[in-house]
């Protein structure tokens, strides 16, 4: 059987190993960027791949509109994927195995099941003679994996002219249906949390391990870490959010109000995304790394740590002020990556046109705003004035656990999901 071109293309960049292991090499993203180059310029347009390291490779590329009076959307994705590692998986992570209707491999998810989708769109207009409805920058970015310094950010920062006066974008981990009770809900990413990565710095006194110690690097990072850990941070919704929720109650019959017990039944009639709305509800603060010491008999004069912080539209400053209180008077709390939260309007054209590309093949779908927990390279391009939604189109099956999937092991993705994606892209960019 012949394969299509979205599940040939997602299945030659999943082979590709582009693992990013943060401040530590890998493989880069090179290959991919010139597999990427090599197949736009074969449609006759004219890719540009900048590196801002040595094999931290993204690139651009312009895809001229019907209407050149408007300005450009950007339609953009990550080559990088978080690293896998053979014996956690089923099937070999790099293979991109086709298997029970799906594309197992690192990366089908998140996010090179979605570039393959958004290349196909492209490859079947042009092919077919049709332009989009405005000037189209095409993305794909580096170390989106790592907060993107090293490739949305530096391009945004070094390059800007590449987006040529873009006012908006569109990325991943938006317009994916859920089941709410018998109505299929597609979720449209309107929002994102900020991201307030911080080091904990612990200092004391050193020490022999047998003696008695009351200022112990250690233990002040332990206890500032289990604080931080267990804090509770309350429950606030924010505009979107509540559309959000509004919409779902409506479905399952529930009253909406904002209460704690209210909410958590909304919430749990989402089934597995639920978990992904409860972040939105509230700031989160969760310890991820730890480094001290070198020897058991020998007390450190410092210990350190990582709290991967994400914080609600405009609350930056107080989810760090609170941190500090947390950690107490011997950690110290250093920033390590800062990126902005979005907030963007639900009710606005670019959003109607992706609704209408989505009811042309779905028409009893609802689709419904969200607010992601995490963060994507829209971030970075919000620095120079670029509104950036999240809208990757894949009509899944209910019984998929698709938020689990994202950095998840056996990560996989339906071929069905990924040809009706390619189908609502090519509407979405002719009427956009």
């Amino acid at each position: 059987m012949t394969e299509s071109d979205v599940v040939r293309l997602a299945r030659d960049l999943i082979r590709i190993d582009t693992s990013n292991y943060g401040d530590v090499d890998g493989p880069g993203e090179r290959a991919a960027a010139e597999y990427v180059a090599a197949y736009l310029a074969d449609l006759g347009l004219e890719p540009v791949i900048r590196e801002s390291e040595p094999g931290r490779a993204s690139l651009t590329a312009l895809w001229e509109g019907s209407d050149r009076t408007r300005p450009p959307l950007v339609l953009h994705g990550h080559l990088d994927v978080v690293p896998a590692f053979r014996e956690d998986w089923t099937v070999e992570p790099f293979a991109a195995e086709v298997k029970d209707g799906m594309i197992w491999g690192r990366g089908a998810v998140d996010m090179k099941g979605v570039d393959a989708m958004y290349l196909a769109a492209i490859g079947r207009m042009i092919r077919a003679g049709a332009k989009p409805a405005r000037d189209i920058v095409i993305a794909f970015f580096a170390d989106e994996e790592h907060g993107g310094h090293r490739g949305a950010k530096w391009m945004v920062q070094h390059h800007p002219e590449d987006f040529r006066g873009a006012t908006e974008a569109v990325s991943e981990v938006g317009g994916f249906s859920i089941q709410v009770g018998d109505r299929r809900v597609y979720l449209f990413q309107t929002g994102e949390k900020g991201m307030q990565w911080v080091r904990l710095a612990a200092t004391g006194v050193q020490g022999h391990g047998s003696l008695v110690h009351r200022d112990n690097a250690v233990a002040h990072l332990a206890g500032a870490m289990h604080r931080i850990g267990q804090h509770v941070w309350p429950m606030e919704i924010t505009p979107p959010v509540e559309t959000l929720l509004r919409g779902i109650a409506d479905i399952l019959g529930i009253d909406y109000a904002e209460d704690p017990e209210t909410v958590d039944r909304i919430v749990a009639g989402m089934g597995a995304v639920g978990r992904m709305v409860e972040a939105s509800l509230r700031n989160t603060s969760n310890p991820t790394m730890l480094d001290a010491g070198y020897k058991v008999n020998v007390i450190p004069d410092t210990a350190g740590g990582f709290v991967d912080s994400r914080f609600l539209h405009g609350q930056q400053e107080q989810v760090l002020r609170k941190l500090e209180e947390l950690a107490g008077t011997d950690v110290k709390v250093e920033p390590y990556i800062l990126e902005q939260s979005i907030e963007l309007p639900f009710d606005a054209p670019l959003v109607h046109k992706a609704i209408a590309a989505i009811k042309a093949d779905d028409p009893d779908a609802v689709v419904l705003p969200y607010s992601m927990m995490g963060g994507t390279d829209n971030k970075h391009l919000a620095t120079i004035g670029i509104a950036g939604y999240g809208f990757a189109p894949l009509r899944l099956p209910p019984e998929l656990d698709f938020p689990g999937l994202f950095h998840g092991i056996d990560e996989r993705v339906p071929l069905d999901s990924l040809e009706f994606g390619t189908d609502v892209m090519v509407r979405f960019l002719a009427d956009c």
